[in-house]
Formats: C-alpha cells, sequence, structure tokens
C-alpha cells in the first residue's frame, strides 16, 4: 500500500473574522480552520447553487493568498520541522500594508489583487519561497504535469524545476481568488457584484501579517488552515539617525 504524503503550503489569510476574512471566506462557503460551511452575504446577486458552482475549486483551498504553493516535505524533514522554520521566518518578517484591492479578472478567474502592490510585499513572497524550498521534495512526475510545463515558456521552466511553481520571484502576483475558470461573461458578472463591497471592505486596510501553514492530509482533501505565525519585525520607516 502506498503511503499518503500530505502536501503543506504557506498561504496568507486574514484573522479569523476580520472584515476581509468574514467577506471572503463566507463567500467561498468554508471556514478553512474548522472545515464548517458557510453562508455568503444575501446581497449579493447569486443563489446558493451558482455560488457554489462558482468557487467549488478555491473552496478547497480555503480563503487565502499563496506565498509558496503546495509541496510535500522532503530529505527526512518534518512537519514540525517546517512550522519551527516558518515561526523563525516570519520573526524576521514585518507586516505589510497591502492598500486597497480591486477585484480583476485573471486569465479565466476572478480575484481580489492589492491596486499599488507594495515592494515590501514583493520580498515576504521570495523570502518564502526561497528560505524554506530546502525543505521541499521535488515534484513527482504527476504533479510536474499537473503543472503543464508545456504551457509555459522558458523562464516559467525555469521557475518551476527550481521552486516547483512558475509564479514566483518576479512572477509573483499576490491575489485571492473568488472564482474558479469561467468564461468571461460570468466573470464580469462577478466582478461587478463585488466592485461596491470591495470598496466598502477598502475602508478597513488590509495588512499581512502572519504566514498561515495550511495541510492537504491526503490528495483531493481541502486544505486546513493549522496554524499562523505572526509577522514581527518592526516595519521600516525610512528615518536612518
Amino acid at each position: 500500500m502506498t503511503a499518503v504524503t500530505p502536501r503543506y503550503a504557506v498561504y496568507f489569510a486574514p484573522a479569523p473574522h476580520s472584515p476581509w476574512w468574514e467577506a471572503g471566506a463566507h463567500w467561498l462557503g468554508r471556514n478553512e480552520r474548522t472545515d464548517e460551511p458557510l453562508l455568503p452575504d444575501a446581497s449579493l446577486p447569486f443563489d446558493t447553487a451558482a455560488r457554489a458552482a462558482l468557487t467549488a475549486e478555491p473552496r478547497r483551498y480555503g480563503f487565502h493568498a499563496t506565498l509558496k504553493a503546495p509541496f510535500r516535505l522532503g530529505g527526512g524533514h518534518s512537519e514540525e520541522d517546517l512550522w519551527a522554520r516558518l515561526r523563525a521566518l516570519a520573526a524576521g518578517l514585518a507586516p505589510v500594508a497591502l492598500g486597497p484591492l480591486s477585484v480583476v479578472a485573471l486569465g479565466d478567474f476572478v480575484a481580489w489583487v492589492p491596486s499599488a502592490p507594495p515592494r515590501e510585499l514583493a520580498d515576504v513572497a521570495t523570502r518564502c519561497v526561497i528560505d524554506l524550498d530546502d525543505l521541499r521534495a521535488p515534484l513527482t512526475p504527476p504533479e510536474l504535469a499537473r503543472r503543464r510545463p508545456e504551457s509555459l515558456d522558458a523562464r516559467g521552466r525555469e521557475l518551476l524545476s527550481l521552486y516547483g511553481y512558475p509564479h514566483v520571484l518576479e512572477r509573483f502576483r499576490l491575489h485571492f481568488s473568488l472564482s474558479g475558470p469561467v468564461d468571461a461573461a460570468t466573470a464580469q458578472r462577478v466582478i461587478e457584484a463585488w466592485t461596491p463591497r470591495t470598496a466598502q471592505l477598502n475602508q478597513a486596510p488590509l495588512l499581512l501579517d502572519r504566514l498561515c501553514l495550511f495541510i492537504e492530509t491526503a490528495p483531493g482533501q481541502a486544505f486546513r488552515r493549522v496554524g499562523d505565525a505572526l509577522l514581527q519585525a518592526p516595519a521600516a520607516t525610512g528615518y536612518e539617525p
């Protein structure tokens, strides 16, 4: 019998029950910490069945923005090793104010993205990708095939080979998925529905203040948020005495 190997991911997810978490998690219909179903905002113009179909793919991963994509542990490393390294990394990183978010189409899905991503955001994402990569097992042939390397350009294939994921370093773009793959007309409906709500949410600015460990215990299972490591370094002020 083949042993079941969990996959881990380092995501950013807002503090539970904060305004952005309430909006995103309820829209996806799942509490990623408890795996309990959640009801969406009734003011949005989608019935339960339509919303469930739109959000089926991102719901399995939980409301989040990816910092280090799902990976298996390698080199004899344990979950305890990963958690210790994640806490140490977070202790040396400063929180990042993301600024206003916009709801946009990214290819064939809809997501929230920072309207003007701060430079510090890329620095945090790069540290998550590189500093933890020695814990990652190489991609298996099926995992590599799922990343569709034939669809990538040369740089994308290089990043996939180096870090197990092509959308990293200079190709990183923080996003919170609000839908799975949809056609252009449906994407526009989602954008129009979320634009006024997003403007309201932007009155409570979102701070990337934690690195969240998510686990998929078996292939196809929902990812669970099992812990948050708070960013603890002081933010740069630009003042040098």
